[in-house]
């Protein structure tokens, strides 16, 4: 069951420092794009993945291919992909053991967000941390 209360949301917020954000964009109208330096001006460190800007510099970090790629570990990966191609990431996210899984608004995968569930991944779902952060008052 994906976390959907109020201090289990808290928790996973004050508790992750480095943010790998799947579906990053260079355009800064693109929801991801702005969510990624929401999160940054509130202290995160983001990282984004995209295999299409891969090696390009994106708000003053690289991109990296997937998951697998980022030399460091992460504490949450955040998907901002169609539903339909989340499966190859929560599994790679499971496989690198990432503690968080965040599907953003609109990313729904059951199926996947329970086998992450079951591998031990804290896993949100259908929600936005630039939303949330504010409305549970979380400070930077």
């Amino acid at each position: 069951m994906p976390i959907e209360n109020d201090q289990g949301l808290r928790d996973i917020l004050a508790s992750v420092c480095t943010i790998a954000l799947v579906g990053a964009s260079e355009k800064n109208s693109r929801p991801s794009h702005e969510v990624m330096e929401y999160l940054q001006q509130k202290g995160y460190r983001v990282i984004p993945v995209n295999p299409r800007l891969e090696g390009k510099q994106l708000l003053g970090e690289t991109v990296y291919a997937d998951l697998a790629s980022i030399p460091e570990p992460v504490d949450m990966a955040e998907l901002f992909l169609a539903p339909e191609r989340t499966d190859a990431i929560i599994d790679q996210a499971i496989e690198l053991k990432i503690p968080v899984l965040w599907l953003q608004i609109g990313v729904i995968n059951e199926a996947g967000a329970e086998r992450a569930e079951h591998a031990g991944l804290k896993v949100v779902m259908g929600r936005c941390p630039k939303r949330e952060i504010p409305r549970l008052n979380i400070a930077s």
